[in-house]
C-alpha cells in the first residue's frame, strides 16, 4: 500500500488524495469502456456488420505501448535510485514511445480507411473507429504529462523529493492504466469478431 498512503509528520498515515482522484478517474473510464464495448457487442448482434482484419500495425503498436510501459517503470525505479542519467534517458524513450504509439495507431487508422472501412459504411466500423478513437484521446492526456515529467527531468535541479516521485508515480499508473486498457481492447476487439 505504499503507493496510496502518506506519512504525516506526526507519523500517522493516511490515504494518498492525488493518487486516489486519480484511480477514480481511471474507475469513470473503465466504465466508459465497459459501456463502449457492452454496445459493440449488443450492435453486433443485430446483424448487418462489416467483419474485416484488423491491420497488422495495430499488433505493432500494441508492442509499442507494452515496452513504454516497461522503459517507464525502470525510469521510476532509476528516480527513486537516483540514478539520474538513466532516469532522464528512460523519461526520453517512454515518451517518445508513446508518440510512436499514436503514430501507429493513426497509420492503423488510414490502413483501414483505404480498405473501405470508414465512418458511414458500417456501425461495425464506426464502433472499432470510437473505441480506438476514444482510447487515444486519452493517450493524448498521457503522452502529454508524459512530455511535462520528461521536461521537468531536464530542466528541474536532479534531486530526490517524496513530492517529486509521487508525481512521477501518478504519471506511471496513468501509463499504465492506458497501456492495459488497450491490451483489453486489442484482445475484444481481435477475439469478438
Amino acid at each position: 500500500m505504499e503507493a496510496t498512503i502518506f506519512r504525516r509528520e506526526d507519523g500517522s498515515k493516511r490515504l494518498n488524495p492525488q493518487l486516489f482522484a486519480l484511480w477514480v478517474g481511471m474507475a469513470s473510464m473503465v466504465m466508459l469502456f465497459g459501456a463502449f464495448t457492452s454496445a459493440y457487442i449488443v450492435k453486433q448482434g443485430a446483424g448487418n456488420w462489416l467483419q474485416f482484419p484488423m491491420p497488422v500495425v495495430f499488433y505493432l503498436s500494441t508492442a509499442v505501448i507494452i515496452l513504454s510501459s516497461v522503459t517507464l517503470h525502470m525510469a521510476y525505479n532509476a528516480f527513486k535510485a537516483q540514478q539520474w542519467s538513466k532516469y532522464q534517458m528512460l523519461m526520453l524513450i517512454s515518451t517518445l514511445m508513446g508518440v510512436a504509439f499514436m503514430v501507429l495507431q493513426y497509420e492503423g487508422w488510414l490502413d483501414l480507411y483505404a480498405s473501405g472501412v470508414d465512418l458511414r459504411a458500417n456501425v461495425g466500423g464506426s464502433f472499432f473507429y470510437l473505441i480506438t478513437g476514444a482510447h487515444a484521446a486519452h493517450v493524448l492526456g498521457g503522452i502529454t504529462v508524459l512530455g511535462i515529467t520528461c521536461l521537468l527531468a531536464y530542466t528541474l535541479p536532479l534531486k530526490y523529493t517524496e513530492t517529486r516521485r509521487n508525481k512521477i508515480e501518478m504519471v506511471l499508473h496513468f501509463w499504465h492504466f492506458l497501456g492495459g486498457l488497450w491490451i483489453y481492447l486489442f484482445v475484444f476487439l481481435n477475439v469478438i469478431r
